[in-house]
């Protein structure tokens, strides 16, 4: 299959629906169907599509004619009343039309005749209601809005039995697009930034995660600035200067305290309190250190040496150092003044290694799902802080060190940003993707169900900030429309989305920017349900599209089948054969190590229908940016 012939996911043709799917019939709904077979009584089994049904029908009929049919009944037994006489081969659809608005006395307005040949094509029962509320619309759509993204909306609200409301069908609209998310983005953002009648608390919130959306890689600059002031203040060959001027960094951005100097930035009180059970953040384990009574020794070194055989955020060598200054502690008589100064030694060799570790490990996490920033910020912070918290502390640090009146601090974030930008690869695409749908939070209404929902986080997420920004009463009419208009592009998603029996289809799309280049991105995946509720891994269909700076619009096709992948690339550059043969074998590789057979990658150019007929998924937002990126 080449991908002119393939429909958006969302599009499918209702044929593809499965067979033995009972056809739900409606009171008043009207169809096109044939008498296959006649029953005493007046009984007769009609041909729906690829359906069947049995029905009583008002008058007697000829089997082998086709009708359309009202649902004038549906308890105890189907039943149906004639709306047209029956029409042979030789009728034209528009005649069938036409005989159907008579008899329905339905406008025949050309918005009214679109709907029905669209539903009468699809083999889609549709009530008198639905039809006029269906034009209605359809004589209103809002700019940029085609008749077919139309269609397609109402027909999914008809075959979902969507309640037929205008907020519904403007969100479906919304979300059949594959183009606009960052336009509107932006809007709300510069909106919300000159906004001055909402409460600042509120701002401040949205404005966090509207960056957080348009800069998924800041948190990870400002973890390298971190870890470059870190060295600073741990580096005695350093000037007094530059290490007063990292010092006051990290004090400005709020994550040393204010009283923090040269002599004491690492000193932490007693622990009055520690978390039972495993050892995760560096934090804890100074805190459990502190918290130690000296007959509990033989088990805080177990804990120990467990905890640092298990972080694999550390090197061996690092690793090594630490058993080190354990087996040392370990022979010493144990007192609250040895257990203080083990617990400061062993913070300062954390810091320390987390610190040199940042750059080489800027997007990995260990077991528990921590990254270095948040083992290093756990070795500040007493009192554990939720990961929003530390993001937004990463991405303080990146504001005040650009506030910063300093050279060095310029310098060392310019490193920083540098050193980003330099480190994209698979797992910074993914942290991206993820920090992008994370921070918007689409589904956060089905997060809230989990019993291991972490409120608190899901409260920053963006889409659950905008209900409560339109409930509020003091909110411009401008920040209002643009709210609304982000919050059913987010709706859409989710509609768009969905179930068919065990297949299953997400649509998402992302807004991206990448160091100054802004993109939109639609994911449409279709999968199907173990019968266990889980996602059927050796099965999936996945899209992605792209329009990129050198290699302009690329589409990827990715079919599993039984766990073997064949994925097909468009593009219409013949150059590209070269480099993508140069990367079948990591792809390969990798594909196995997640017990995938990699079949074949193979290189195509679009037919030029498919030109015609097929949107780019992802658009180019600025001219005169960047390099292309590998996925």
């Amino acid at each position: 299959m080449t991908a002119t012939s393939f429909n958006p996911i969302q599009t499918q043709p209702t044929a593809l629906m499965q067979a033995n799917q009972p056809l739900a019939l409606k009171q008043g709904q009207v169809f096109h169907g044939t008498i296959k077979q006649l029953y005493p009584d007046q009984t007769a089994e009609i041909q729906v599509g690829n359906q069947k049904l049995i029905a009583k029908l008002e008058v007697p009929l000829k089997a082998g004619d086709a009708h359309f049919f009202q649902v004038t009944g549906t308890s105890p037994q189907t039943e149906l009343k004639v709306v047209t006489g029956p029409m042979g081969q030789g009728v034209s659809s528009s005649q069938q039309i036409n005989q159907l608005l008579d008899s329905m006395n339905l406008p025949k307005s050309t918005e009214m005749q679109q709907v029905l040949a669209h539903f009468i094509k699809a083999q889609i029962p549709i009530s008198k209601e639905q039809l006029l509320q269906a034009e209605m619309w359809m004589k209103a759509l809002p700019e940029g809005v085609t008749k077919m993204d139309a269609l397609q909306a109402l027909q999914k609200m008809v075959e979902l039995k969507m309640p037929m409301l205008q907020d519904v069908f403007q969100a479906l609209v919304s979300g059949q697009k594959t183009s606009g998310m960052t336009a509107i983005m932006d809007t709300f953002t510069q909106l919300l930034a000159k906004d001055t009648v909402l409460q600042e608390n509120m701002k401040q919130n949205l404005m966090q995660q509207v960056t957080a959306i348009a800069k998924p890689f800041e948190a990870e600059t400002g973890a390298l600035v971190l870890a470059k002031s870190i060295q600073l203040l741990t580096n005695n060959a350093a000037s007094v200067s530059e290490r007063l001027q990292a010092l006051n960094l990290l004090k400005e951005a709020g994550i040393l305290p204010q009283q923090a100097t040269l002599q004491n930035w690492t000193s932490l009180n007693d622990a009055k309190s520690v978390q039972q059970g495993q050892l995760q953040q560096a934090g804890q384990v100074i805190q459990t250190i502190l918290a130690t009574k000296p007959e509990n020794k033989a088990q805080l070194i177990d804990q120990l040496k467990s905890w640092t055989a298990s972080q694999s955020l550390l090197t061996n060598e690092q690793k090594l150092q630490l058993n080190q200054m354990i087996d040392r502690f370990n022979q010493l008589p144990t007192n609250k003044q040895t257990l203080e100064i083990f617990a400061k030694q062993m913070q300062e060799q954390l810091i320390k290694a987390f610190a040199q570790n940042t750059p080489e490990r800027l997007f990995t996490q260990d077991a528990n799902g921590l990254s270095v920033k948040e083992h290093l910020l756990s070795l500040f912070k007493q009192q554990p802080t939720l990961p929003a918290q530390n993001e937004a502390l990463m991405r303080n640090l990146v504001k005040t060190s650009i506030e910063a009146p300093h050279p060095g601090i310029q310098r060392m974030l310019t490193e920083a940003d540098a050193h980003v930008r330099n480190s994209m690869d698979s797992k910074a695409m993914e942290h991206a993707l993820k920090t992008v749908l994370k921070s918007l939070g689409i589904s956060y209404e089905a997060a809230l169900s989990s019993k291991s929902a972490d409120l608190q986080t899901i409260a920053h997420q963006l889409k659950p900030q905008l209900h409560t920004l339109l409930q509020e009463a003091q909110v411009t009419p401008q920040l209002k429309e643009a709210a609304e208009m982000l919050m059913t592009r987010m709706n859409g998603m989710q509609l768009v989305s969905g179930e068919n029996g065990h297949q299953h289809q997400l649509v998402m799309q992302v807004p991206l920017e990448f160091f100054g280049k802004k993109m939109d991105a639609t994911l449409q995946w279709n999968g199907r349900m173990k019968d266990d509720g889980k996602i059927d891994a050796n099965y999936a269909r996945i899209l992605f599209y792209l329009q990129m700076e050198s290699m302009k619009e690329t589409v990827i096709d990715m079919q599993v089948q039984n766990r073997v992948v064949t994925v097909t690339v468009f593009n219409e550059q013949s150059n590209i054969i070269p480099p993508a043969d140069s990367l079948k074998e990591a792809l390969k590789i990798g594909l196995a190590k997640k017990n995938y057979q990699l079949s074949g990658v193979f290189i195509k150019q679009f037919e030029k229908a498919q030109l015609e007929k097929t949107p780019p998924v992802v658009q180019q937002q600025e001219e005169n940016s960047g390099v292309d990126f590998r996925i």
